[in-house]
């Protein structure tokens, strides 16, 4: 099956992070920072009444990602994984999520904490952190991330993703 997809950036993910090196690997990392994405003028009408939500999930392109793996080894662990058991970004579309809190929406920027992404990331969708739909009432099993998903917080990128 070879299906095309085309799909348009509707803005950009501004960040404080240049280069791949120390940047956190999840938004809950303590180095996460405040950002800015920068919706492009002809979607700016579909923000209206994003300012009534706290929280926000991107859907980025891993735009410097130039290869794609179908097993890594994660930055928690010393093993090699199925991508699809792993957030790396050399996944066969290189599409990355990211929940971040809203802080404020001037005009067609949405200013935001707790971001975890490369500085200028073309941000494919955005959808509003709501609770009773993203999060299931039922026991969450997380695999081989279970006794080091912790270690998010303070664990820090290099460049094996390059």
């Amino acid at each position: 099956m070879d299906s095309m997809i085309c799909l348009n950036s509707i803005g950009i993910i501004h960040t404080d992070f240049c280069n791949l090196e120390n940047m956190p690997i999840q938004p809950i990392g303590e180095k996460a920072s405040q950002g800015r994405i920068e919706i492009f003028e002809e979607f700016v009408e579909g923000i209206k009444d994003l300012e009534e939500f706290s929280h926000l999930i991107l859907i980025y392109n891993f735009h410097e990602a130039k290869k794609t793996k179908l097993t890594v080894k994660p930055f928690l662990d010393d093993v090699e994984r199925g991508v699809f058991a792993t957030r790396s970004p050399l996944r066969p579309n290189h599409i990355g999520i990211s929940v971040v809190e809203i802080e404020k929406i001037e005009d067609n920027n949405i200013f935001i904490k707790n971001i975890d992404v490369l500085d200028n990331t073309p941000l494919l969708d955005i959808k509003p952190l709501v609770p009773d739909f993203d999060i299931p009432k039922t026991n969450i099993e997380i695999g081989w991330l279970d006794k080091v998903s912790k270690n998010a917080k303070t664990k820090l990128s290099d460049n094996r993703f390059k």
